[in-house]
């Protein structure tokens, strides 16, 4: 047992939603996440590493230049360089980059060192840095990740202190600041209506157009209610890489709207800055169609034409008749993020000071 100060870099290195388009995202994924565990750990210097990957970020901590003792390590600041560069290489090689990914890596990534590195894990694991801010989803993944990078062997003292520290004081703060609380996203809220309207079940043919941020919260609430749905938008390219994080049948657009009759429901969330779906494109395919087919257009602008419901049994809504109730439940959990920045900052050098003390 050595009861001496811990000297070790620990640096963490991400690509997340907030840089890069959900569809990109996959590109930057692992497919095997013992092979990349293992492999990131076979770089030299490294001691420990963990891979937390989800449906909006992929990040990578390691521990290196682990010394038990008081002299800390001369060589680290010139290192540092060729290490993150060692890291970058191998990324490229467990992932499915294109190059244009490839020139912009360095925009991409995010690094955190040291003291930030407490940080910002601990804005993580509290639901600062998800797409649904205060949700316990990612949470739950770091919970999973790290377990796994436990029984793999790839975490070590460092690691398993960080994670079972940050995880207990996450615990405490969104319990002692409720932002956990009543977590509502888009998708809920959509989802929620339109069962009210039509109401939603196993046999009911659902598509879903836009592979952005919104989409993604309604693609999860459909996950989670074990839906299965069409997802589609301007490329198949896009859809497909899409329907790989977030799950889904990709299909052409063009298809679609060649079978917009076989579909009851219809969720619309898209960027698009000009309408997708107007009474023409629609018209011929939906003149047969004896049921009710319900369109929810979430875009902001909308990009689904009124005049679509001159056609037999088209309902249609928009993002404004469910904006009340999510404005309202985002507004409340917003006002609550100075609350928990104020914990986090206040924790972060007492993780920081206990972290450099574990016994070997």
């Amino acid at each position: 047992m050595n009861m001496s100060e811990i000297n070790f870099d620990l640096i963490n290195i991400c690509v997340t939603f907030k840089n890069v388009p959900l569809q990109t995202l996959s590109r930057f994924r692992f497919k095997d996440l013992k092979i990349a565990s293992d492999t990131f750990k076979k770089i030299p210097g490294i001691a420990e590493c963990m891979i937390i990957q989800t449906s909006s970020r992929i990040e990578i901590f390691t521990v290196s230049n682990l010394e038990i003792g008081d002299m800390p390590d001369g060589r680290r600041t010139e290192g540092k360089s060729l290490f993150l560069n060692q890291i970058k290489e191998t990324w490229q090689s467990l992932s499915e980059l294109e190059q244009i990914d490839i020139d912009h890596f360095d925009q991409t990534l995010e690094v955190y060192k040291g003291h930030d590195v407490y940080r910002n894990l601990l804005k993580l694991a509290c639901g600062l840095n998800s797409l649904v801010v205060g949700k316990e989803e990612i949470l739950n993944e770091l919970k999973t990740s790290f377990s796994y990078a436990k029984q793999i062997g790839v975490s070590g003292n460092i690691l398993n202190k960080l994670f079972e520290s940050v995880i207990r004081i996450s615990i405490r703060i969104r319990d002692t600041t409720g932002i956990s609380k009543n977590v509502i996203s888009l998708g809920d809220v959509a989802v929620k209506i339109v069962n009210e309207k039509v109401g939603l079940d196993a046999k009911k043919h659902i598509l879903l157009i836009g592979t952005g941020e919104s989409a993604a919260m309604i693609t999860k609430t459909l996950n989670e209610k074990g839906f299965l749905f069409d997802i589609t938008s301007k490329t198949i390219e896009r859809s497909t890489a899409f329907s790989k994080i977030l799950g889904g049948k990709p299909i052409q657009f063009d298809e679609v709207l060649k079978g917009f009759d076989k579909y009851d429901i219809i969720f619309v969330a898209t960027t698009s800055d000009y309408f997708l779906i107007t009474f023409d494109s629609i018209k011929l395919v939906m003149e047969e169609k004896k049921k009710g087919t319900l369109i929810l257009d979430l875009s902001d602008p909308r990009t689904v034409d009124e005049g679509v419901t001159e056609l037999y049994g088209i309902k249609l809504l928009f993002r404004d008749q469910i904006a009340e109730i999510y404005d309202e439940n985002v507004k409340s959990r917003i006002s609550l993020v100075p609350a928990v920045e104020k914990i986090i900052d206040k924790e972060t050098p007492i993780l920081e000071a206990t972290m450099k003390h574990i016994t070997f």
